[in-house]
């Protein structure tokens, strides 16, 4: 955690939606970077192309599809919240379905950042089926 400082459960449910998934883009990219960086003697260039290719929204819609049997009722619960939101743009390399479930991902990784669930967090991240070979 960056700040050493987690939020309860309750503070989290109450913040916006789109801001859980704004969290949750970054942490989720941060995770590729380093997983990408750690796994490989690729240049800097190349994993930035890595990167982008797995942080897409039709990615993280693939994503997702692997996460939900392993998410709790709060964690669906917050998908399904982040999911709906009404999003303030568009994708535009993914369909309206990818980017709504892309936003559940994002926001579900957000949530359990800021709550200090960085085991849980580590665990569903891992059962992402994130492909790092392309």
């Amino acid at each position: 955690m960056l700040t050493n400082k987690s939020i309860s459960k309750e503070k989290a449910l109450s913040l916006n939606a789109i801001s859980l998934a704004f969290v949750g883009d970054a942490v989720f990219t941060l995770f590729v970077r380093e997983t990408l960086t750690l796994l490989t003697d690729k240049k800097a260039g190349k994993l930035n192309e890595q990167t982008a290719k797995i942080v897409c929204a039709s990615a993280q819609a693939k994503e997702v599809e692997n996460l939900l049997p392993y998410l709790t009722e709060e964690e669906l619960s917050v998908y399904k919240r982040c999911r709906n939101a009404k999003k303030p743009t568009k994708s535009k390399s993914a369909t309206v379905r990818e980017y709504n479930s892309s936003t559940g991902f994002e926001g579900v990784i957000g949530y359990l950042y800021l709550t200090g669930e960085e085991e849980r967090l580590c665990y569903l991240l891992s059962k992402a089926g994130i492909d790092y070979e392309n």
